[in-house]
């Protein structure tokens, strides 16, 4: 008898300094390295959308980052579709970005968002972004 397994969450960051958007680009699994995602991960047992993310940019790039809006809809990802990503747009609060689980970060305009090959999950943000972008700064 199958068992209906919900789908994990896992949180994207679209952090937004100066007009421009952080992209970070994969090592892992084969299948995805070299492609660029909206850093994150995972949603714990019991943990909310926003602390997840503000955990995961910790560990991952080593900043403090506070959740500004979360953007519409959310997308099915991973193998057979087993995670739901959700993404929002964050402020830098402490610490510049390192790539620690990354190979490479990359700032980009709103408008070259498409300059780098982006994960198919993560492609159905950027349009919203692009245009929320320029307006996102304090």
């Amino acid at each position: 008898m199958a068992t209906d397994v919900s789908p994990q969450v896992v949180v994207g960051a679209a952090v937004v300094r100066d007009g421009r958007v952080l992209a970070a680009r994969r090592t892992t699994p084969p299948e995805a390295a070299g492609r660029w995602e909206f850093p994150g991960g995972k949603v714990d047992e019991g943990e909310s959308d926003d602390a997840a993310l503000v955990r995961e940019l910790a560990e991952e790039l080593g900043v403090r980052v506070r959740v500004v809006r979360w953007l519409a809809g959310e997308q099915s990802v991973g193998p057979g579709g087993r995670y739901r990503l959700r993404v929002a747009v964050v402020r830098l609060e402490a610490g510049e970005p390192e790539a620690t689980e990354h190979d490479r970060l990359r700032w980009l305009d709103p408008a070259r968002l498409d300059e780098v090959d982006w994960l198919d999950g993560d492609r159905p943000f950027l349009d919203e972004l692009s245009a929320l972008a320029p307006t996102l700064d304090p």
